[in-house]
């Protein structure tokens, strides 16, 4: 095919898109400084994550990351390792490319009085740059420099709101958290450098055995970097800046971060323990890491659904539900046995797929609601419906397919990390647990998405609101998200084989 005339280089074209319309952006500012042309300035961060996306998902059906063996184009390892563009990779960047192009055309009306609209979109195109690139790092090195690329602009872009105290608060809480979390990972990197004496994963792999008479070393390392990855993911006990962070910044950066970032911490978590400490050679030295993940996704979705259920703010109740979904996700790597795991790994790539729709699109409502000038709690969103049928139509399907119920695409991601973890069970029963924490605590979410459902749709409202505008890009962002929350359930099978032969290929 065409691509395999093209410089390797051009493998991680997606995350050079981002960083490009990042540039074309900084450089209209610069020419053009404080300019407010919404049109011009959001239709260009639009083009360049729908390009970012179209690239990822060309390259995946056109056989880029799957082994030669297997018919592909071949797996394409680029700076001597140091960065690798499998299958893996390109279904997270497909995930990334999906948010930040809805969050592009949300924020066209949210942000209609903003004064810095070029920085605005700037920020996020180069969180989404290396929200990317640690979808294809390969080495602790280059996760940790992606990892602070996605960082520092989220940073900023949950503060931009200067004049709103609660932005600027949920900016200094959440930089400070992710500061102290930084730290932790990095001294993580060290001790697991100090015991294998390698920074790429599959040389950390390659030499575990020298690293027995450190193995306690090792464990420590190990443990801190299940730290850094808890915080990036919003997973208890490092979840406490999520709510904070989401309902202080500009619900559509609270959109991104809940999905995109999200789903950016795992594939890094997915790829480290897999490719550097495989679960049987962990197993002989004395560390099994299965055992902290069945205990964080268990702990995770509990703590988050049992914190949602009790929120009077539509806003922390998607943030808390966040941290219930991070619990589900975490499913993937507490589920990974000696004899493989992909199933499972796979149905967790498959719910982080259907989630950055499903969510985003709920957080997107949120912004539509703060457009209008609804408050935040349920009772401010109650009668919507009757005047906004659509938008509340789409609320529905975010909703139900949040909990879980069928036709639509969140129940089958479920359905499959259920049957994964019933799979892995037979090798370790506490996965027994976790299947029937799942079915737990999907049942518990269906009392707090429905109560959202039930106020738009069955309450009346409280006071008289005026007529109601339907801003384009917001109508246009969250319409798409419901629809693709449908059709991704006919769709559902050719995303299933993707993501289990992504989770094969590093697994095996």
């Amino acid at each position: 095919m065409a691509v395999l005339e093209m410089p390797e280089l051009t493998a991680l074209a997606p995350p050079m898109i981002l960083a490009l319309t990042a540039l074309v952006l900084f450089t209209y500012d610069s020419i053009n400084p404080r300019s407010t042309n919404r049109p011009v300035i959001a239709g260009v961060a639009t083009v360049g994550s729908l390009a970012s996306l179209g690239v990822a998902v060309w390259f995946i059906l056109s056989g880029v990351g799957t082994p030669l063996e297997e018919g592909g184009n071949g797996v394409f390892d680029l700076f001597e390792g140091q960065l690798i563009v499998d299958q893996m990779a390109l279904f997270f960047m497909i995930i990334v490319g999906v948010v930040t192009a809805l969050v592009s055309i949300a924020s066209y009306d949210y942000l209609r009085d903003h004064t810095y609209q070029a920085e605005y979109y700037s920020l996020i195109l180069l969180a989404a740059t290396g929200m990317s690139t640690m979808a294809s790092a390969n080495s602790l090195v280059t996760i940790f420099i992606a990892l602070e690329l996605a960082s520092l602009p989220s940073f900023a872009l949950v503060a931009i709101l200067k004049s709103d105290r609660g932005s600027v608060e949920a900016g200094l809480k959440y930089f400070l958290i992710g500061a102290m979390s930084s730290a932790i990972f990095v001294y993580g990197i060290s001790l697991v450098y100090g015991a294998t004496g390698h920074m790429q994963l599959d040389a950390i792999a390659n030499n575990l055995d020298a690293a027995e008479e450190m193995n306690g070393l090792l464990g420590i390392g190990v443990l801190m970097l299940i730290g850094g990855f808890a915080y990036k993911t919003a997973s208890v006990p490092f979840h406490f800046w999520a709510p904070e962070a989401y309902e202080g910044a500009p619900a559509p950066i609270s959109a991104f971060l809940s999905s995109a970032s999200k789903a950016a911490g795992f594939v890094i978590a997915f790829r480290v323990f897999t490719t550097a400490f495989p679960l049987d050679a962990m197993q002989t030295l004395g560390v099994d890491w299965s055992i902290a993940f069945i205990v964080l996704a268990i702990v995770t979705m509990t703590v988050g659904n049992f914190a949602a259920a009790t929120q009077d703010n539509v806003k922390r109740m998607l943030a808390y539900s966040s941290v219930g979904h991070a619990g589900y996700a975490l499913i993937g790597l507490a589920g990974l046995t000696v004899d493989g795991g992909e199933l499972v790994l796979g149905a967790a790539m498959m719910h982080l797929l259907v989630y950055g729709f499903m969510n985003t699109g709920a957080f997107l409502f949120v912004a539509l609601a703060e457009y209008w000038g609804v408050g935040r709690t349920f009772e401010d969103y109650n009668g919507l419906s009757k005047q906004a049928p659509v938008a509340c139509v789409a609320l529905a399907v975010f909703m139900f397919s949040l909990a879980g119920i069928p036709p639509f695409g969140g129940f089958w991601s479920k359905y499959f990390l259920f049957t994964g973890a019933l799979e892995a069970a037979s090798t370790n029963v506490w996965l027994l647990v976790v299947a029937a924490a799942l079915v737990i605590n999907s049942a518990l979410s269906l009392y707090y998405y429905s109560r959202l459902v039930k106020a738009v749709w069955i309450e009346d409202a409280v006071l008289e609101r005026e007529s109601l505008s339907q801003p384009t890009g917001l109508y246009a962002a969250i319409v798409v998200a419901a629809v693709m929350t449908v059709l991704i359930l006919p769709g559902f099978g050719p995303v299933a084989d993707a993501a289990i032969n992504a989770a094969g290929a590093i697994v095996a």
